[in-house]
């Protein structure tokens, strides 16, 4: 049960592995164009077709249409990958459990988006987690976790891709875990991990409103905003330039810049050709790739000989 590309990558492990999967659980076609009258597949549907694998995609998960669809299938063991919650009635029903795959190393960063969340908080390492589902959101017994160190160039983009490729090697150990115990494994309690009084951080789902960037923080806080929400959704700041009206601009690159200063958060400081670096609370945030709205991602340099006006801030 997924939809995009990040539960391909489980997908594919097990049809290449050689097991029987019997079905495939997704998401509805998304409506696309101007007027929403053609629809496109989610990845995980686009290659389930491709093998041949029956797809089901229901719009509400309580269907007992549905259920009925579910039911027939008669899987033994049900695989949980970027999904949406599920009820009790679908969770429950294979005789050897449903699991489900995190990347996250949980009871850290539970929620829609854990990848994010992890480079924001600057972290070090972070992982997945193979767990059986539970009524509260991921909050069920863990079964495995796999650890990953997330370097310092890492962004959202490169270390989506480490822990989907982690993540599927998970699944494949985990079902074999299933299989050979006929469903019976020993299991850790996520409540003995949080006893001990750990801070839990979340990671809820990315907004709008959550990708502004706010200046008046140190540098180093917002380069790692920056790289957590690269390359999508981005962060964004509005570019204020003399003579013109603010444009939303986002920043999908950053370097740190070390450097004590008294100008105020979100002054900008360029010479107007080769740098573009904003003001923190204690340094500089150096742009290196951005993009006003409308227009092309560039790179900074590009960006800087296109600009017809002096800038005066961000904010």
């Amino acid at each position: 049960m997924g939809t995009p590309d990040f539960a391909v990558a489980s997908l594919r492990a097990l049809v290449e592995g050689g097991y029987r999967v019997v079905g495939v659980v997704t998401m509805p076609d998304k409506p696309m164009g101007r007027h929403g009258n053609t629809l496109q597949s989610g990845p995980v549907k686009q290659y389930a077709q491709q093998q041949g694998i029956p797809v089901l995609q229901p719009e509400k998960l309580k269907d007992e249409t549905f259920l009925a669809e579910l039911r027939s299938l008669k899987a033994d063991l049900q695989v949980v990958v970027a999904f949406r919650m599920l009820p009790e009635a679908v969770w429950k029903m294979p005789p050897l459990g449903t699991f489900n795959l995190h990347a996250s190393l949980l009871p850290q960063y539970r929620g829609a988006a854990p990848i994010h969340w992890a480079l924001i908080n600057g972290e070090k390492e972070t992982g997945v987690t193979a767990f059986f589902l539970a009524h509260e959101i991921d909050t069920g017994h863990i079964i495995r976790r796999r650890r990953l160190p997330i370097a310092d160039t890492d962004d959202a983009g490169s270390l989506h891709d480490k822990l989907m490729i982690l993540g599927a090697a998970l699944v494949v150990e985990t079902v074999d875990l299933l299989l050979a115990g006929n469903g019976r494994i020993d299991t850790l309690p996520q409540e003995m991990l949080t006893a001990a009084g750990v801070e839990l951080r979340p990671a809820p789902k990315i907004l709008k409103d959550t990708c502004r960037i706010h200046w008046q923080q140190p540098a180093k806080a917002v380069c790692n905003f920056i790289r957590g929400l690269s390359p999508s959704p981005a962060a964004w700041t509005e570019w204020i330039a003399e003579g013109t009206a603010p444009q939303p601009m986002k920043i999908f690159r950053s370097e740190l810049l070390p450097e004590a200063h008294t100008l105020s958060p979100g002054t900008v400081r360029t010479d107007g050709s080769t740098y573009l670096d904003v003001a923190a609370t204690d340094g500089f945030v150096r742009l290196c790739s951005v993009q006003l709205a409308g227009k092309r991602r560039l790179d900074v340099k590009e960006f800087l000989n296109g600009v017809r006006h002096t800038a005066l801030a961000v904010r």
